[in-house]
């Protein structure tokens, strides 16, 4: 990666805190050369977590990545990154190298917004459970793509509590407030839910007039031994005894087989509200409230890209749910 004289007059200080480098007779810097690449792809591994993670989001490979950590870390005369079981983890030096890649990178993006604009840049990857990926993060980041064109998205569909390793993803939205550690959590959107049932099903079945009436009733809801995420455990709590509908692991499978008469559905009423098909039951008895949280890694929460995300995850979701 070739930069010129002026620019490389911007950042060259920043290079140099750590090793020996010189402007070329040229009037160019050769930034490959003299670190600038080991300390992007440095910067990738912190926030990722995973030397594949930052690969993919740099377009090379998991050798190429080992080869330019390797490498600065001779230049640095030490370890930057240790393994952990949350991925790879930033040492003692390695947050040296960290602050100085954060300016380096927010220098390189000020030399190009001078070109392009005050556009945002670079790779996000997000995981979010599978309503949320659909409803809000896919027409957010849409937007926001189209207003920031250097700006790629990967967005992973998944209902999990929030992950001990974090590796691999810039954030991810999680279904009630998390317990982080070394991580943060921003708070996105309330939303609640609702008991429904199709008009099928209920003048088969009779409408329930209390929760006790639910007592015998099939309930589809997520399958018990792949859920691990406790404020939706506890969605059954206030429940009679009932039997099993159709279980599922996806959010629109629950309401698929409440509107197809399989039982009572235990709904987001975010999603059930908008079906013509489902009615909602015993509102003033049962209404079981979460929200939605980021969790970000640390050295993720100072990347303007993903900042910006949760921003626009936040204003989106309070439009849409």
């Amino acid at each position: 990666m070739l930069i010129n004289a002026r620019q490389a007059a911007k950042i060259a200080p920043l290079l140099c805190v750590h090793a020996q480098c010189s402007m070329a007779e040229t009037g160019y810097l050769d930034t490959s050369h003299r670190h600038l690449e080991g300390l992007m792809t440095f910067l990738a591994v912190a926030r990722l977590g995973r030397y594949n993670a930052a690969g993919e989001a740099l377009g090379v490979n998991h050798s190429t990545v080992s080869r330019r950590i390797h490498a600065l870390e001779k230049a640095m005369g030490g370890r930057v990154l240790v393994r952990a079981t949350s991925g790879w983890e930033v040492t003692p030096l390695g947050r040296q190298a960290l602050s100085t890649a954060e300016e380096v990178e927010r220098a390189l993006s000020s030399l190009a917004q001078q070109h392009s604009g005050a556009e945002i840049t670079g790779m996000v990857r997000l995981a979010a459970p599978d309503a949320f990926s659909t409803l809000v993060a896919a027409p957010a980041l849409a937007g926001l793509q189209n207003d920031n064109q250097g700006l790629a998205v990967e967005l992973i569909s998944a209902t999990q509590r929030v992950r001990q390793n974090r590796s691999g993803v810039d954030l991810e939205v999680v279904a009630g407030e998390p317990s982080v550690h070394k991580a943060v959590a921003a708070h996105i959107v309330d939303y609640s839910l609702g008991l429904y049932a199709s008009e099928a099903y209920l003048a088969a079945h009779g409408v329930p007039r209390s929760l006790a009436e639910i007592a015998g009733r099939r309930i589809n809801f997520y399958i018990e031994s792949a859920l691990h995420v406790d404020d939706l455990d506890r969605a059954t709590e206030s429940l009679p005894d009932f039997r099993h509908g159709i279980d599922s692991t996806s959010v629109f499978a629950h309401v698929a087989a409440t509107e197809a008469g399989a039982g009572i559905g235990i709904l987001s009423t975010f999603l059930a509200d908008q079906n013509r098909g489902l009615r909602r039951i015993l509102r003033d008895e049962y209404s079981h409230p979460l929200s939605y949280w980021a969790v970000v890694r640390q050295e993720a929460t100072r990347n303007p890209a993903v900042a910006l995300v949760i921003e626009t995850l936040r204003s989106t979701a309070s439009r849409r749910l």
